[in-house]
């Protein structure tokens, strides 16, 4: 049986470089939602677009709005339909994991909120293995090492999803071999030079600076310009 390829998606300039160039079986991008309405999407009729294609509530996103605009974009670019999934709310999430932010000692964001719910709809739409197409560039090679060095036997990537419930009502966990992973930018030697460059003259929208407005990753000075030019989001961040 041949492996399904799928381009994972997080709505940057350098996975849509895979999605417009690597065709794929699927594309797959995984929505980070919350359910605070001063966050609300401003375009009622895509957000009633976004909902139909996620199946469940959507009312804004702790990254950048522009972001729904990129996936649309990207869609009418590359010719394919882009499949839309999303778990928990960022909300949820955070009271699951004890009422606090991800941080750089409880880096669960990234698992819980793009991860996770990817590795749900992979397990209850493909049958067989998967290739999974990473947005790694040549200088991100050490990051691709750290994935291969945790693959299992099979040179498979592992997840452990919900499957259901027990009798008691306790969630269910199965580990699945997510996918074998490839890295096409670093194959290819491609830099962010070589990806912003493709981009100069492409009809698709993207995000300012990063996707998620509130990153914990980003310096406080980055921080403190972001919460000047998106303040009702930052303080959201500020508000969790």
């Amino acid at each position: 049986m041949n492996e399904v390829t799928i381009n994972s998606l997080s709505g940057g300039k350098t996975s849509s470089y895979i999605a417009a160039n690597y065709p794929a079986d699927y594309d797959v991008f995984s929505l980070v939602r919350v359910t605070d309405e001063k966050c609300r999407f401003p375009d009622d009729k895509i957000r009633r677009d976004v909902e139909d294609r996620i199946q469940a509530p959507f009312v804004g996103t702790a990254e950048d709005d522009t972001i729904i605009y990129t996936m649309l974009d990207l869609e009418q670019l590359i010719g394919r339909r882009i499949t839309w999934v999303s778990g928990d709310t960022f909300e949820d999430v955070i009271k699951k994991k004890g009422g606090y932010l991800p941080n750089k000692m409880a880096r669960f964001c990234t698992t819980k909120l793009k991860t996770e719910p990817i590795a749900s709809w992979r397990h209850e739409n493909i049958v067989g293995d998967a290739v999974m197409r990473f947005g790694y560039r040549a200088n991100e090679t050490s990051r691709a090492k750290r994935m291969i060095e945790g693959l299992n036997e099979r040179g498979m990537t592992e997840v452990k999803i919900i499957v259901g419930k027990h009798g008691n009502g306790n969630n269910k966990w199965k580990t699945i071999d997510y996918c074998r992973p490839e890295f096409p930018l670093i194959e290819a030697g491609l830099f962010k030079d070589n990806i912003e460059q493709f981009w100069k003259d492409k009809p698709v929208r993207f995000a300012y600076m990063n996707n998620c407005v509130g990153c914990w990753w980003r310096s406080p000075l980055l921080l403190s310009h972001m919460a000047t030019k998106d303040p009702v989001k930052m303080q959201w961040f500020s508000d969790m």
